[in-house]
């Protein structure tokens, strides 16, 4: 039985996903949500909602910790637990 050649092809070209994807939170962002939040809203169970509000956005030291993704921070809210002191979720509006 005789086999053929090997004869290797071009790659198919990769899909580009930019208006699908965003690029993941940088770390800087949920950084400035827990130091600079201002809007709390109880969850119960020892939970609470931090976010940033539009007023706290225009603060000069909120503006200069975050730069150009000032506009992504408002839409970040960051799920604490109270009772443990840490983040159980980050949560970001489309």
């Amino acid at each position: 039985m005789a086999y053929r050649t090997f004869r290797p092809r071009l790659a198919a070209r990769p899909i580009e996903t930019p208006a699908f994807e965003r690029p993941a939170l940088p770390g800087s962002v949920v950084d400035a949500v827990l130091r600079f939040h201002d809007e709390e809203q109880d969850q119960g169970s020892g939970r609470t909602l931090l976010r940033l509000s539009e007023k706290r956005l225009r603060a000069p030291e909120v503006k200069k910790a975050l730069g150009k993704l000032t506009r992504r921070a408002a839409n970040v809210a960051i799920l604490w637990n109270d009772d443990e002191g840490q983040i159980i979720r980050v949560l970001e509006a489309a």
